[in-house]
């Protein structure tokens, strides 16, 4: 499908403005002040009443090679509420490792999750993803880490309007896999595409923890079990994501500007990074944010809503999204149209002492309407 030259520009100029990593202000802190600390891999909501919901996972410190012997890792998975995104954001339901933990299997650590209402806004489910202490497979169990266990991702719903009734009774997995390319399945991002199907784009990892890359699943609209359509929706790129590409967010955007004679498109926020643990750089070269795990930079792609799940890298030899603190880590990105047309987002961003909060940042409808203007 054809398109103007100019449009890849003016959807980066787009995304710089929104995940702008001066303005941003903290929505929610981390629990402590030092590195290991975070708060997010959740996403933005608005409710029928017009307040707005976020979520996400609070981590301390740990090693996920090593298991809880060394850390706490992933402690609870949390659903705020604030009336705008300027907050205050209070938390008004939370689920701990406990909680998601069943008599037949204990959770070691959580990650990121979803939040999606029902298409008639009387209910809602979230898609959160937990580390279970279950075995690897038989022919992969020798390189299982003492204290591991394997991702997946679970279903809990709740049966009103209110994001509270959201509960674990009649919890279900609805990603997991024994294949050791894909063995650990997490970070759901839960969206209805306009025809219908419920889509989770996901993160996965093989058994050896080499890279990180994006899946998806659909289900349909009538309901029934989430199918694998992709096991790469965004292939890792060639440069700073070589080793990682996780998509975090997908946002269609509105029909102006340039978009107005296009077909309907959205913006894909991910994370990347070029290596899975820290590497030395050399003095004498130029420096450059080197994203690792748990230390992820931010990039962006698009794609037109009818090609779905084709997707177009913006971000092509550097990324687009990089804190001016510690190492640079901006990531978990999550962006939203609320009522009025403001365009609101929010991400981890690691802050100068080495913490990830999770940060926020929003432009008014006139400014999304300037910003993508012929």
């Amino acid at each position: 499908m054809n398109f103007p030259e100019e449009l890849p520009e003016k959807l980066r100029q787009l995304g710089l403005r929104l995940l702008d990593q001066h303005s941003a202000r903290t929505l929610v802190p981390a629990l402590g002040e030092a590195s290991g600390f975070w708060f997010g891999g959740g996403n933005l909501v608005q409710e029928p009443s017009g307040d707005l919901l976020l979520c996400g996972r609070y981590r301390n410190p740990g090693d996920a090679r090593k298991g809880t012997d060394a850390g706490e890792r992933g402690l609870e998975f949390s659903i705020f509420r604030a009336r705008n995104i300027e907050g205050p954001f209070e938390k008004i339901h939370s689920f701990t490792k406990e909680d998601l933990s069943t008599k037949e299997v204990s959770v070691v650590s959580i990650e990121g999750g979803s939040l999606l209402p029902s298409a008639d806004g009387e209910s809602w489910e979230l898609f959160v993803s937990t580390e279970k202490q279950i075995p690897y497979p038989k022919n992969l169990i020798h390189f299982q880490k003492p204290g591991t266990g394997v991702w997946s991702i679970d279903c809990l719903t709740g049966d009103s309007a209110e994001p509270t009734s959201i509960n674990t009774e009649g919890s279900s997995t609805v990603l997991s896999t024994s294949e050791g390319s894909r063995l650990h399945m997490k970070d759901p991002v839960a969206f209805r595409t306009t025809d219908g199907p419920t889509q989770i784009v996901f993160c996965s990892h093989p058994f050896s923890w080499s890279s990180s890359n994006t899946g998806l699943a659909s289900r349909e609209a009538s309901g029934g079990s989430f199918r694998l359509v992709s096991k790469s929706l965004l292939e890792r790129g060639p440069s700073w994501d070589v080793a990682c590409a996780r998509v975090t967010e997908c946002l269609p955007l509105p029909q102006v500007g340039i978009l107005e004679s296009l077909p309907p498109l959205s913006l894909y926020f991910y994370d990347g990074a070029e290596c899975l643990r820290p590497l030395d750089q050399n003095p004498k070269a130029a420096r450059r944010p080197r994203g690792y795990s748990c230390e992820e930079l931010g990039g962006l792609a698009w794609g037109f809503d009818d090609e779905f799940p084709k997707l177009r890298r913006i971000s092509e030899d550097f990324p687009l999204f990089v804190s001016p603190h510690a190492t640079g880590c901006s990531r978990y990105a999550s962006a939203s149209f609320l009522a009025d047309g403001t365009l609101a987002a929010a991400w981890q961003q690691v802050a100068a002492d080495g913490s990830q909060p999770l940060v926020g940042h929003s432009l008014v409808a006139e400014e999304v309407t300037r910003i993508l203007r012929v």
